[in-house]
């Protein structure tokens, strides 16, 4: 493989916040063109979920918030006016020359414009057009907004994070990350990926994907959801504590916080070992995992008791020695200074319009032999309509003037 899997597939992202338009991205970074079609004047409503605020050269914040720049990197930025006649066609000629259409709007809000799939399916029946929503398109809930806080209490995320009932702090938690948006954008890559390759290698027509950030957030709970569906027991919140062989959780140091899980008997053994506590391995409360579950809150004290008084990483050096799965509780500073981190080449730098160089996220997604594309900072509003309109409609400089005129782009 010589380029990106996507190279030369085009994507129509009619979309805005964080779900649909991490999905957009998604491509992008496969190597697609992504065309970000936004209203004039305000934009993608994330651009102003601030401060803070990208700063200019100068210093001064600009339009662009984090949760913006996220999701928008290698796409170009068109204005148009969905809500006029001249907006409507303008789109339908951008998707008649698309592979995928990629929109987030409340279910019913395009067929008012003629852009939903029926209709763009009359102009360009190959289009793959994919919906994301709270909900999904049909059922009782379908006309309902939410957001990704909302999606992880009803799918039951909530219910399974955080510390237990009964201590301080216990209660259903968030994730600090909005996952429900980050799970619902990768579900809808994968329907996209799913119906390129159907079309290309069988129907040859494009498909409607109904992606609903509470189905995606309920599927994403994997081995929670199985234990309650299996067996009928809801899952505790366990805090820090891992969901398999114990010990599994966080343990204070001296100095800071480390993760140390036991996945198997032998690993057991060899912590007890590396904490010059071998007895432990057969104190009748711990000799086996099921032993060690009936008893958890004596293990956890047991053995918070001797990782305090050990430096962190003094501790982590010798769990690493004895093939431990162990790692610091890092902060974002640190997660960024880590040696594997900058190896792994987890952070991109790409020339932004107004801030000029700025760091973020890179894909973690590596094809051996196949270099990055160079990567594309996230556009500013409207920074490619005229290029766009020139490129892929064929508008002269007239026609364009005679379109800003109007209020149209």
């Amino acid at each position: 493989m010589k380029r990106l899997p996507l190279a030369g597939i085009r994507v129509l992202d009619l979309s805005r916040i964080l779900a649909a338009p991490l999905a957009a991205q998604s491509l992008g970074d496969l190597g697609a063109e992504v065309v970000k079609v936004e209203r004039p004047g305000r934009g993608d409503e994330a651009r102003r979920w601030g401060p803070p605020f990208l700063k200019d050269r100068e210093g001064r914040d600009t339009r662009e918030s984090p949760m913006y720049l996220c999701a928008n990197r290698n796409k170009r930025s068109i204005t148009i006016d969905l809500s006029r006649p001249e907006g409507q066609d303008l789109v339908r000629r951008l998707a008649a020359v698309s592979d995928v259409l990629i929109e987030n709007y409340k279910v019913g809000d395009l067929l008012r414009y003629g852009l939903d799939y029926e209709a763009l399916r009359r102009v360009n029946p190959r289009l793959v057009y994919c919906s994301v929503t709270g909900f999904g398109q049909t059922g009782p809930y379908s006309q309902l907004p939410g957001y990704d806080t909302v999606f992880q209490a009803m799918s039951g995320l909530m219910s399974v994070t955080g510390l237990p009932d009964g201590v301080p702090g216990g209660g259903p938690m968030k994730t600090g990350p909005s996952l429900a948006d980050f799970i619902a954008g990768q579900y809808a890559t994968a329907g996209i990926l799913a119906a390129l390759y159907e079309r290309d290698t069988g129907s040859g027509e494009g498909a409607h994907i109904d992606i609903a950030l509470l189905d995606s957030t309920i599927a994403a709970q994997t081995h929670s959801v199985a234990t309650y569906l299996a067996t009928h027991t809801v899952p505790p919140r366990r805090g820090t504590e891992g969901n398999g062989g114990l010990p599994s959780q966080a343990f204070a140091c001296l100095d800071r916080s480390i993760i140390v899980i036991c996945g198997s008997e032998d690993q057991y053994r060899d912590f007890c070992r590396v904490l010059h506590r071998p007895e432990l391995a057969d104190d009748p409360r711990f000799a086996s995992n099921a032993l060690r579950l009936q008893h958890r809150r004596e293990l956890a004290e047991t053995f918070g008791a001797l990782t305090a008084q050990w430096p962190a990483a003094e501790l982590l050096a010798a769990l690493q020695r004895a093939g431990i799965p162990s790692g610091p509780v890092n902060a974002y500073p640190e997660v960024f200074a880590d040696p594997q981190v900058r190896h792994r080449g987890l952070t991109i730098t790409a020339e932004h319009a107004q801030a000029g160089p700025t760091r973020f996220v890179g894909n973690p997604i590596r094809f051996t032999g196949v270099a990055d594309r160079a990567p594309m900072a996230p556009p500013v509003l409207g920074q490619h309509s005229d290029e766009l309109l020139r490129e892929l409609l064929g508008l002269d400089a007239a026609e364009i003037a005679a379109l800003r005129a109007q209020g149209v782009v």
